[in-house]
């Protein structure tokens, strides 16, 4: 027996796939190509999300992109969009984050990729440049607390803010003790090498708590040993949704169709060390390729895969899993197939409703779906005009 939303869903998906069969195969006025791909597809790992999409809460942003005389058009596609159902961003923050980070930089003459530097408490000496190419090749979290300490909440808010970039609300650091914490630890930045300054500490506004759809999650969640069986609270958490990060990608890929005031100004040298370390696998930064190999932050394509990826295909994304949430950021580049097109899709895989347990079904579920979801996509965009 189908619920009430589950019959909206399964309604959606045949209309689109209606829309579709209508087009006289003119793929160049397809309304729905999503809705096309999730209800046709034939890949066992999509069909077990779809056949039971209600539990998963998908959301899937899909922009084509058409060039002609030098210009560039863009055409959005949506499934399950919605900016008030709120799901965990996980470490797809961090994007933004090495962003405002790269831009501060860009701006500041005493700064640059190469300023050493270490935040107060720390043991590592270090530069921005190797902070960002952590934060890219391993998805390290403490890379991405140490740049957060350099800009705070606000001042990352407001950067995405001042944009036009929204919605959107980052609260907290990742992974640590105090993570909330309003108040940045200051940094130590060296000058030359034997003159420091020190950097803040900044004190942040305290952030309201989110008042969002599904901000409750979950039936039960552990606290240390023991579970409390009562949902999950989000409300103090990072808020990122799906939209927002797709305008944060195109934004930095295509920063020519905006207007000055909405683009990050980034230096060349920032924005290339960017670009470089979100596309480049691991192991050109001289990480193990057994334990980092190339999917190993790629979840679209090639998620399923430990194989090396083909040199011919770039993929500028960041991903993002917690609290049994995956998610993916990508624009995807293929040179040899002269394709290209930026993605966005989180889906949750907990099918024991407990937050907390680590007894999610990344493996199993997530990653297959989003790998052949990206698949779909790709040959997709290699049939259409």
């Amino acid at each position: 027996m189908w619920s009430g939303k589950s019959i909206k869903t399964k309604l959606t998906l045949l209309i689109g796939t209606f829309l579709f069969v209508c087009c006289n195969n003119d793929q160049e006025a397809i309304p729905h190509p999503l809705n096309h791909i999730l209800n046709t597809s034939e890949e066992p790992a999509i069909r077990k999300v779809v056949d039971n999409i209600d539990h998963h809460e998908l959301q899937i942003l899909y922009t084509r992109i058409d060039r002609a005389n030098d210009k560039i058009r863009f055409s959005d596609f949506e499934f399950g969009l919605n900016d008030s159902a709120y799901f965990y961003p996980a470490s797809t923050v961090k994007l933004p984050v090495a962003v405002l980070v790269l831009e501060k930089i860009s701006q500041v003459d005493d700064l640059s990729l190469d300023t050493r530097f270490y935040v107060e408490g720390d043991t590592l000496e270090t530069t921005i440049e190797k902070e960002v190419i952590k934060v890219f090749a391993t998805s390290d979290n403490d890379a991405n607390n140490r740049l957060f300490e350099f800009l705070g909440q606000d001042a990352i808010n407001r950067g995405l803010g001042e944009k036009g970039i929204g919605p959107h609300r980052i609260a907290h650091r990742l992974s640590t003790k105090d993570a909330d914490d309003i108040t940045t630890r200051p940094l130590i930045v060296y000058l030359n090498d034997s003159t420091t300054t020190q950097m803040g500490p900044i004190i942040n506004a305290s952030l309201a708590s989110l008042e969002l759809e599904n901000i409750q999650k979950g039936n039960g969640y552990l606290s240390g040993d023991e579970l409390i069986e009562e949902p999950f609270d989000f409300s103090l958490k990072n808020y990122y949704p799906v939209s927002t990060q797709q305008e944060v990608m195109k934004r930095l890929i295509f920063p020519e169709q905006y207007k000055s005031e909405e683009i990050f100004s980034l230096g060349p040298k920032e924005r290339s060390i960017l670009l470089e370390a979100m596309s480049s696998p691991p192991r050109k930064w001289g990480y193990a390729e057994d334990e980092y190999y190339d999917s190993f932050g790629k979840f679209f394509i090639y998620g399923d895969s430990r194989s090396r990826m083909p040199e011919t295909v770039k993929i500028y994304n960041k991903v993002g899993y917690a609290y049994g949430t995956l998610t993916d950021c990508a624009y995807i580049q293929d040179k040899g197939k002269n394709i290209e097109f930026i993605v966005t899709a989180t889906l949750l895989v907990n099918n024991n409703q407990v937050l907390n347990d680590d007894q999610y079904e990344y493996d199993s579920i997530g990653i297959p779906f989003l790998a052949a979801l990206g698949r779909e996509i790709h040959q997709f965009e290699l049939q259409r005009k």
